[in-house]
């Protein structure tokens, strides 16, 4: 304690306490120092104690998600009705998700985002999975394959619309279909689902696109299961470990899972 006094006393520039009889009374100086240092805990306390309740109601903020194409028409409309009911303060931004790679989540650019998991995924990020999806074919109203039993020789048979932010021109389907001994003709290669979608809506050309990423996007087409054997896939929602235990954030995390899981 001595000790202690001693620096406290070299600091100040105070002897902070002085002796009285057997005693010791603090200085004019210690006892502005006490209630200014005890205001100085308090807040410190109150900084450093654990979140535990959030006023929806009350809360300001924009938190930024990005995502492939068809996850806003899909599940966006039921999120921002939701988030006006339950924390009207709250704004969402969108952003469109042309690569995998995983910095702005590391940066702080973005909150949250949805994708599948690959090797490519910093290994840091916290992972939340939303739903099983699985690719379908889809044509214009009236196109020949709508009224016809499709086979792995007819889907081949026709022109393609094929998705890949890369640039590639084969995948998944097309070594499906080259252990039969087909191959698909690929006529255009498109950046994103809506794009393929909107083409194929227009032409006859076939595209094959997510199943639940697209379910409003595909409105009014003719939708069918691929004639060949593709596995599905998980789409996750990832989000970096230094906001999960920020309460807003989690709020918007349980909000996306709630509507995403739903039953389509």
């Amino acid at each position: 304690m001595s000790r202690a006094l001693a620096r406290l006393r070299e600091t100040t520039g105070d002897p902070l306490l002085v002796r009285a009889g057997r005693g010791l009374v603090p200085t004019p100086r210690a006892i502005e120092l006490r209630d200014r240092v005890s205001q100085l805990v308090r807040d410190g306390q109150e900084m450093l104690r654990p979140a535990e309740t959030l006023n929806l109601k009350s809360l300001v903020r924009t938190f930024t998600l990005r995502t492939s194409e068809g996850f806003v028409e899909c599940f966006g409309p039921e999120l921002i009705t939701r988030i006006g009911e339950e924390a009207p303060g709250v704004r969402l931004c969108f952003l469109q998700k042309p690569d995998k790679d995983s910095q702005s989540l590391r940066d702080g650019v973005v909150d949250l985002e949805t994708g599948v998991i690959e090797a490519s995924t910093a290994p840091e990020l916290r992972v939340q999975a939303l739903f099983r999806d699985r690719y379908v074919g889809v044509v214009r109203s009236g196109h020949p394959l709508s009224e016809q039993a499709i086979t792995p020789l007819n889907y081949a048979a026709g022109k393609h619309i094929f998705v890949s932010r890369e640039g590639l021109d084969k995948g998944p389907i097309d070594e499906a279909l080259l252990a039969l001994g087909l191959e698909r003709k690929i006529a255009t290669i498109v950046g994103g689902f809506s794009t393929a979608l909107g083409l194929a809506r227009g032409s006859d050309l076939i595209a094959s696109v997510p199943e639940r990423h697209t379910v409003n996007l595909r409105q009014g087409m003719f939708s069918f299961p691929l004639p060949v054997c593709t596995a599905q896939f998980t789409v996750s929602l990832l989000w970096h470990p230094r906001l999960s235990a920020d309460l807003g954030h989690r709020w918007l995390r349980n909000l996306v899972v709630e509507i995403c899981t739903k039953s389509h």
